[in-house]
């Protein structure tokens, strides 16, 4: 088995290698003067159980292309197998066609993948399950949940906590984890006018006198947090906490969770944090090295990944 790292986030890369005790693979992966990206694989990998650790995210396109190339370069050195390791898939929320005449981004990104020569794919909370169908390959889907219930208990008293899903999207999601905490679970229902901007209507359920912990797969530009923390508040809640899987973060988002009334955001490391993220004040990031290390391991190994969550 060897792991190998585009340049999305060799930090976690670097993680999961100490997690497994094996060095990161030896690979090149640069750029011409016209930012055509060249790959070279510094290693033998004949015969290798590969894996390719690369989040897409931003910049999107770049990390994405660095990951197909790299596919093409371990297939072309006859690696026996190649794994796809995505702890964030960009392209995600493109899962449907939202009206006439748009695409299924992730539908295409999955065919790319497939189509570069990679044999399995393991990524972490997909924005929608069924993008696994997407691929007619392998795809095991990690979920954060016990890392999150983990830090929960490290920092909570259960008996004074509620779950929150921001929409209504998100209640699977929640109730898992609420399940998990044995603890209650209520809704933040919006309306969203535009791409990129939501407006709170509603709480559904009694949130009085409670810590609650909004829970979601991604926060963008923030807008949905900030404004169910402020309507939670208005309801009665203590304090407001946000534990979301994948921080994307973009635009002025991180400067809008400082000023807001959320008590922390914490999110992990599934897209490398950025210089802004790790400097501010109510930011706080957790590791999902472990999880996708033991994941790899046990992919690897030919053992179970689903009993990983039992």
């Amino acid at each position: 088995m060897k792991v190998f790292a585009g340049n999305s986030n060799r930090l976690l890369a670097e993680a999961i290698c100490n997690y497994l005790n094996l060095p990161l693979g030896r690979a090149t992966v640069r750029r011409f003067a016209d930012q055509e990206i060249f790959v070279e694989i510094q290693e033998n990998v004949r015969g290798e159980d590969v894996f390719l650790v690369q989040s897409t995210s931003f910049p999107t396109n770049d990390h994405l292309m660095e990951l197909l190339i790299m596919i093409d370069a371990m297939r072309r050195s006859s690696a026996r197998r190649i794994t796809a390791v995505l702890p964030y898939f960009g392209y995600a929320r493109q899962d449907r066609k939202p009206g006439p005449r748009t695409p299924i981004s992730a539908k295409l990104v999955a065919n790319l993948i497939t189509e570069a020569g990679a044999d399995r794919v393991l990524t972490l909370d997909l924005h929608a399950g069924q993008i696994q169908g997407f691929f007619d390959i392998p795809t095991d889907n990690l979920y954060s949940v016990p890392i999150l219930t983990r830090d929960i208990k490290e920092h909570y008293e259960l008996e004074n906590v509620m779950v929150v899903s921001p929409d209504v999207g998100g209640v699977v999601r929640a109730r898992a984890l609420a399940k998990r905490l044995d603890c209650q679970l209520a809704i933040v229902d919006k309306r969203r006018e535009r791409a990129g901007e939501s407006e709170v209507m509603n709480v559904i359920g009694d949130v009085t006198g409670k810590d609650c912990l909004l829970i979601d797969d991604i926060v963008d530009s923030g807008g949905t947090l900030c404004n169910a923390a402020e309507a939670l508040l208005k309801n009665g809640a203590t304090s407001v906490t946000a534990y979301i899987t994948h921080g994307v973060l973009s635009g002025g988002a991180v400067a809008r969770v400082t000023s807001s009334k959320l008590k922390e955001l914490v999110i992990t490391d599934s897209i490398q944090p950025t210089t802004a993220v790790q400097s501010a004040h109510n930011i706080r990031v957790i590791s999902t090295a472990n999880l996708i290390g033991e994941a790899i391991n046990r992919t690897s190994q030919e053992e179970s990944v689903s009993s990983l969550f039992d």
